[in-house]
């Protein structure tokens, strides 16, 4: 019988809408192992968006590792922590949101 690897865990999903119909969506996944481009062991992706549009996103696409996007731009991130990570998206949502929704 062939041996089968162990699966991700999803250890997290949460999803809301807003009034005025924006998304917040993140979900994460624990690996089986560390890799490469995860060495925290964990596989992520934070959304924030509308109308199918992202305005802010946090997530670690394999090859690409830990990295952010708001607007159109991407940026490196640097992982501590599930709860920082989810501190720090949730903050440039908020900066997002009370400035109007313009970046």
């Amino acid at each position: 019988m062939p041996k089968t690897s162990p699966k991700a865990e999803r250890l997290s999903y949460f999803k809301m809408r807003y009034p005025d119909d924006a998304i917040l969506e993140y979900v994460v996944w624990k690996l089986p192992q560390p890799t490469a481009d995860r060495p925290h062991g964990y596989k992520y992706r934070y959304y924030y968006g509308k109308d199918g549009k992202r305005l802010v996103g946090y997530d670690n696409e394999s090859g690409k590792g830990d990295h952010k996007h708001i607007g159109d731009a991407e940026y490196p991130y640097t992982f501590v922590s599930l709860e920082q990570l989810t501190k720090d998206f949730l903050t440039d949502v908020v900066a997002h949101r009370n400035q109007g929704g313009i970046w």
